[in-house]
């Protein structure tokens, strides 16, 4: 019973939060310099009042604020984002295109960042001091720091341009045709079609974005897990453990590491929602077309909704993700529950 209480109070936490993003968002798109007629009609139909004026009438440009604000909030609550001043299509089919190669390019990302990452911490945390304790801080510190368009480009210019290791920019390969649409996510997609050289050749485009994106969060997981792994180390229960005879990688894996691990949750979880949300030019760079080569070409033409239903999709990727990581929380640690 004490569970589902937690849980209802996150999830009625998470609606008032997405109402409140929602305004803030509208907000501030408004505030945007820029006019969407000007981007998006040419120079000729400027001229002509009465285009201008069919045209703002058509995308409710012609209302006060506070009308705008209203449809905006009437049509969310029925899933409608809009229509495109870019596309001319529903915001949500554009979204429902290009989020599942974010989202495939992002899981593989954080695949990576999270295994890597707690790895280098359990190994720096054991070799506490030693040369490889250091060899690791300075990797971590060099992918936290390292600006991820730079990095990107020394990786397609290194191991596409000079080294041909792994294919250069987009999803598949020329000699492959897109596989059939399931999941949008092409590597399930071609083993679901039985093709298995696609599967690895959308794979293969798949490794050297994932690592750049991966290079921030695995650094900061590395780092989460050292600290939190060398505080366990050092508590009364393993230092008992280890009195009744207990000792080496038995000691850490079976008493250490759970305890260490429940702040990590917290790092990956928001390092999946800052992957969802924010590789606009790692995207661009690697010619991705997920949301964030979507999300920029939307501000190019200040198309209103399409802007508005990006900001959403990004917000509600946090909050879902902090939400489920605050209840996992709650599951794992019942003192959680009880503050």
């Amino acid at each position: 019973m004490g569970e589902l209480k937690f849980i209802g109070k996150r999830v009625v936490n998470l609606i008032v939060m997405l109402l409140g993003v929602a305004t803030l968002v509208f907000i501030l798109t408004k505030m945007i310099p820029g006019d969407p007629v000007v981007a998006n009609l040419s120079q000729r139909a400027l001229n002509d009042p009465e285009i201008v004026a069919a045209y703002r009438a058509r995308h409710g440009l012609d209302q006060p604020l506070i009308v705008q604000y209203f449809y905006y909030i009437r049509n969310l609550l029925h899933f409608d984002l809009g229509t495109s001043i870019r596309t001319s299509r529903p915001v949500l089919d554009d979204l429902a295109r290009c989020y599942p190669a974010t989202l495939e390019l992002a899981l593989f990302s954080i695949v990576i960042a999270s295994l890597f990452g707690i790895l280098f911490g359990i190994i720096s945390a054991i070799r506490r001091n030693s040369v490889i304790d250091q060899a690791v801080r300075a990797v971590s510190v060099t992918g936290v720091s390292i600006p991820a368009f730079w990095f990107a480009l020394l990786m397609l210019y290194f191991f596409y341009y000079k080294l041909k290791i792994f294919p250069g920019p987009g999803r598949l390969s020329n000699s492959f045709s897109a596989p059939q649409t399931v999941t949008g996510m092409y590597v399930l997609d071609s083993l679901l079609e039985g093709n298995t050289a696609k599967a690895m050749d959308a794979l293969r485009h798949l490794i050297l974005p994932s690592i750049v994106l991966a290079a921030f969060t695995m650094g900061l997981i590395t780092r989460t897990t050292r600290s939190n792994l060398l505080d366990a180390l050092s508590t009364d229960y393993i230092r008992t453990a280890k009195a009744k005879g207990l000792s080496g990688l038995g000691l850490i894996m079976r008493h250490a590491l759970g305890n260490a691990l429940i702040p990590v949750m917290t790092v990956i979880g928001l390092g999946l929602g800052n992957l969802l949300g924010g590789m606009v030019l790692v995207e661009t760079i690697f010619k991705w077309p997920g949301v964030g080569q979507f999300a920029y070409e939307s501000v190019m033409a200040a198309d209103y909704p399409a802007i508005i239903g990006v900001a959403l999709l990004i917000a509600l990727n946090y909050m879902i993700i902090n939400t489920v990581v605050d209840i996992l929380y709650g599951i794992i640690d019942p003192r959680v529950r009880c503050s």
